[in-house]
């Protein structure tokens, strides 16, 4: 499995707990590594991005021979929410299925002081949207994928949610929505914040054909 969650340490231990083997990669882009790392993104803030992903969960499964390479779910938040979605869209045959929480899905509904520092002015470069966006990529989804996404979410606002849920639809590709009323980006209610791990385990366990605790493979950046 694959997480792409901010803050996540409790969380990864949890899911570990679970029996899943949980992996956190810092690829590209990733803050704290200087200016010339974060300039890698320019442009583009998905292939890269996901190489990368892929590049160390293979590196970790040449490493570590009980990963089972079979069996790789993705789980993230917010960024992490946009790049597990871009992974069982652009590569389906690494990740198997994926948890998107308040995914940014069209970077031109995001807030433009974050997108245009990467990716410029959308009406002087929109091909360089399209390359970034899931809209365009709806009818590639082959893997199992939920979508969760607070209705009060002042950040990545619900309709990135709605509107990529609308473009699999048009395109005939099944997923499956979970809205959760009253709630904000991050899901500060703890209550909620628990519920949602059970129920990413279930859909993990469910769509891995996992019965209980085992050996899986979990992989992720920091949004």
């Amino acid at each position: 499995m694959v997480t792409h969650i901010c803050g996540a340490h409790a969380s990864d231990q949890w899911l570990a707990d679970q029996g899943f083997a949980v992996v956190v990669v810092d690829g590209r882009g990733t803050p704290g590594r200087g200016p010339a790392w974060e300039r890698l993104i320019k442009q583009d803030l998905a292939m890269g991005i996901l190489a990368d992903q892929v590049s160390a969960l293979h590196a970790l499964g040449n490493q570590l021979p009980d990963l089972d390479l079979d069996r790789v779910g993705i789980v993230g938040w917010s960024f992490g929410g946009y790049l597990a979605a871009l992974a069982v869209l652009e590569r389906p045959d690494v990740f198997h299925c994926a948890v998107a929480g308040a995914p940014v899905t069209e970077w031109r509904l995001y807030d433009t002081a974050y997108s245009e520092r990467y990716l410029g002015d959308p009406h002087e470069s929109p091909e360089v949207y399209d390359q970034s966006s899931l809209l365009t990529r709806a009818e590639k989804l082959q893997r199992p994928l939920l979508l969760i996404h607070g209705l009060a979410d002042d950040n990545v606002l619900v309709a990135h949610t709605l509107q990529f849920s609308s473009a699999l639809l048009a395109a005939g590709r099944n997923h499956s929505v979970l809205p959760l009323s009253g709630v904000t980006h991050m899901t500060p209610q703890e209550v909620v914040a628990e519920n949602l791990l059970k129920t990413e385990v279930e859909f993990f366990r469910t769509h891995l054909q996992i019965a209980g605790p085992g050996s899986i493979g979990v992989s992720g950046p920091t949004p």
